[in-house]
């Protein structure tokens, strides 16, 4: 009852005010928030090369340590591994410490894995550094979208923070690209750079005006979000909105995560969490030179290409997640993935068939690309700017956290088993990604509302949940 009153509450201050303020503050992009938002989206460069650091460098690193296959997919998926443990612990420290801390702890443990694999004699400290690389991604994957749906106005928040996945996919193909000819201790240096800018930039950004306003700092947060609307920017209504939402989950729980009313939304963020991993992505990433080999397609040039193509097509995500909305785009992703990997398993099908051979190396190429480039423009990530936006304030503490472990034990799981599914059946394999990412859009037509143009306040008052 007191939930339903707060909401009511809610529902009479915000209506009733809906006209009175003009939206000036909601469509003022000021250059302190492009600022802050660079800074913050920084170190997803590293968080790129982390993800393709493995492709390129597998064949060079087994052999200059001495590693087993076994031993090299423990290393791959240790990453995976870490950011479940930094996911376990990340909204609980932007919570209680506010996101720049935990952007800076990130940084930290970003750095010295990096320092760590760079400088590894054994396996030991390879594997020791991949593990602390993967705890600070894993804070970062979380608090990352989070602080820049924190700091946008409504009407660009979809495309400011799927920039975080557009300098992801950079890094990516930096990895990519110097795999085919740089050292795997080199490439690993270059991982500590983006960690470096993020973490002197973030003494000039300011923290997120939810959290001051959370932690009863108001005067703080009125000021910091006229510095990011600009001075002239009429803030009354942002200001008087975020208090509102601040005040009415004031005393929510970790209990009430698993109320009935949230049911859906908990749903819809564990869903994408598993389906994103499902689809194979961390496989796919970390092994995609291992797939142009066993395809017979050069890897070096596959790799070059697909350097090439994933940022341009991050590009084209960020520019139709506000113009198409989420859904459609999340769903277009997902049938493209679909696509992809059924075209994987028919290159593989056709490997030892008299007379179709020769097809299996450009199919692989195309299935591959296809893949890639339809995961960057879409459901790499969505599900992280879907989580970002529609759980309340406090509830994002609890829910980012389960939401973010269910994404990394599920690509620990993937990464793990990958090399060995495809010793398995490579056919078997991508078929049974695709089935999973046809489900991914099955999912994403009954169960993921719209959330463009919409406000963080205004997508709880909303009864789409």
């Amino acid at each position: 009852m007191e939930g339903e009153s707060g909401t009511s509450i809610e529902k009479g201050l915000l209506s009733a005010n809906k006209e009175e303020i003009s939206s000036s503050s909601a469509t003022t992009s000021t250059p302190l928030l492009f600022f802050a938002t660079f800074i913050i989206v920084s170190a997803s460069f590293s968080f790129g090369v982390s993800l393709g650091y493995t492709a390129g460098t597998m064949g060079s690193i087994m052999e200059d340590l001495d590693l087993s296959i076994a031993q090299f997919s423990v290393f791959g998926s240790l990453l995976t591994f870490g950011g479940m443990i930094g996911a376990i612990f990340s909204a609980t420290i932007a919570d209680s410490f506010g996101r720049k801390m935990t952007l800076w702890i990130a940084e930290v443990f970003c750095i010295s894995g990096w320092l760590a694999i760079a400088l590894a004699k054994n396996i030991i400290w390879l594997d020791l550094g991949r593990f602390f690389v993967g705890i600070g991604v894993g804070l970062l994957s979380y608090v990352v979208p989070v602080y820049i749906a924190e700091i946008a106005p409504k009407n660009v928040r979809g495309t400011f923070t799927f920039s975080n996945q557009l300098l992801q996919n950079c890094g990516l193909a930096v990895a990519y690209y110097l795999g085919n000819f740089m050292s795997w201790r080199s490439i690993a240096l270059i991982g500590i750079y983006p960690c470096l800018i993020q973490l002197f930039g973030l003494f000039f950004v300011p923290e997120s005006p939810r959290w001051l306003a959370k932690e009863g700092r108001d005067e703080e947060c009125e000021v910091v979000l006229q510095k990011l609307r600009g001075k002239d920017a009429d803030i009354i209504k942002e200001t008087r909105e975020i208090m509102i939402s601040v005040e009415a989950s004031a005393n929510i729980s970790m209990r009430s995560l698993f109320k009935r009313k949230y049911t859906h939304q908990l749903t819809i963020g564990v869903g994408l969490m598993l389906l994103q991993q499902l689809s194979g992505s961390a496989g796919i990433s970390y092994y995609v030179g291992s797939i142009f080999d066993l395809a017979g397609f050069p890897s070096r040039i596959g790799m070059t290409v697909l350097s090439i193509v994933v940022v341009p097509k991050a590009i084209v995500g960020l520019i139709l997640v506000e113009r198409w909305g989420r859904r459609p785009l999340l769903m277009a992703s997902a049938s493209g993935l679909c696509l992809g990997c059924i075209i994987l398993a028919l290159a593989f099908a056709l490997k030892g068939v008299p007379g179709f051979v020769n097809f299996t190396p450009t199919l692989a190429f195309i299935g591959v690309m296809t893949f890639s480039m339809m995961f960057a423009a879409g459901i790499g990530g969505l599900p992280w700017i879907i989580m970002s936006e529609i759980f309340p304030m406090d509830m994002k503490v609890v829910a980012g956290s389960l939401v973010s472990i269910a994404n990394w034990f599920t690509g620990w799981i993937v990464s793990y088993c990958f090399n060995f599914m495809l010793l398995w059946s490579q056919t078997g394999t991508f078929s049974i990604f695709a089935m999973i990412c046809g489900g991914t859009i099955v999912f994403a037509w009954c169960m993921v509302p719209e959330t463009r143009g919409l406000t963080l306040e205004e997508i709880q008052l909303r009864r789409t949940f």
